[in-house]
């Protein structure tokens, strides 16, 4: 059974929108796990009110994504999940997108899965996988490489972001959770995709399962919206700063191939030090 874990601070219009998506699935071979890391505008109330089905865990506000998810997922192997799916709250899931998620698994049962991004309010893809050159410290985003006619299908790549992420029961036990020590908030979906990888899971981004998403939401475009010099702090050392120094370095020594190591700690520095400002 597959059990989708999201976990949540807030924005309870975002979860709402998220959950009413799962219900209208084209299959009901799944359970969903909410984390409330003690949201404040009454998620927790509303969810008990309108969504009786799904299993809550709860937080104290400390437990930001990583914790969250692992909470969840711990939770789900409890309950006999055989597989674990991550999702965000400012998702909306295709009808059919665990359908496709799920014959995905069938045919590759040891695959980490991901999913093919739709801007909700185009429907144009926004995000499809990459693949990273640590040599150069360069991405290939597969939606610029790869022509329209391409994309359907699975594609390999580097690594994948936890926004709609199958995770088969065997790599949980191979690799553990995710690293919420080193890696609290961001790169912790890139960082356990690319140990999964490196142990020989297959890390595969599925065109055929969509999701609708919002762009402009994510934390790190909230932050740099207005450039401040306290935004710029929150960037490189905030725990939800998209240009964490720390957890860069803690991503890089653990992925990157030792012979790069060096060079890509100064070019992963720079980008972060000036590409606040430049984007």
């Amino acid at each position: 059974m597959l059990y989708i874990v999201i976990p949540v601070f807030n924005r309870w219009a975002f979860t709402r929108d998220c959950l009413l998506s799962l219900r209208q699935q084209t299959t009901a071979a799944f359970r969903t796990i909410v984390v409330d890391d003690g949201s404040t505008d009454g998620t927790a109330a509303a969810l008990a009110r309108e969504f009786g089905e799904v299993l809550v865990e709860t937080g104290d506000g400390n437990l930001f994504w990583t914790a969250g998810v692992n909470l969840g997922i711990r939770r789900a192997l409890a309950e006999g999940a055989t597989q674990v799916m991550t999702l965000n709250n400012d998702l909306v899931a295709e009808p059919d997108f665990v359908a496709q998620m799920l014959t995905a698994a069938a045919h590759h049962p040891t695959a980490v899965l991901g999913a093919l991004e739709l801007d909700l309010a185009t429907g144009e893809p926004v995000y499809g996988g990459e693949r990273f050159d640590w040599l150069l410290h360069r991405r290939h985003d597969l939606l610029r490489e790869l022509p329209p006619a391409a994309r359907h299908g699975l594609h390999p790549v580097s690594y994948l972001p936890g926004r709609g992420l199958l995770i088969p029961r065997a790599v949980l036990e191979r690799i553990g959770l995710f690293d919420e020590k080193r890696l609290p908030h961001y790169l912790a979906d890139y960082d356990y995709t690319s140990v999964a990888r490196r142990h020989g899971f297959p890390v595969l981004c599925n065109y055929e399962a969509r999701l609708r998403t919002y762009p402009d939401e994510s934390g790190q475009e909230q932050t740099r919206r207005v450039r401040s010099l306290r935004g710029y702090y929150q960037h490189l050392f905030g725990i939800r700063g998209g240009g964490n120094l720390r957890n860069f370095t803690h991503f890089a020594l653990k992925n990157c191939p030792r012979p790069y190591v060096p060079l890509c700690l100064l070019n992963g520095y720079t980008r972060r030090l000036v590409g606040y400002f430049l984007h």
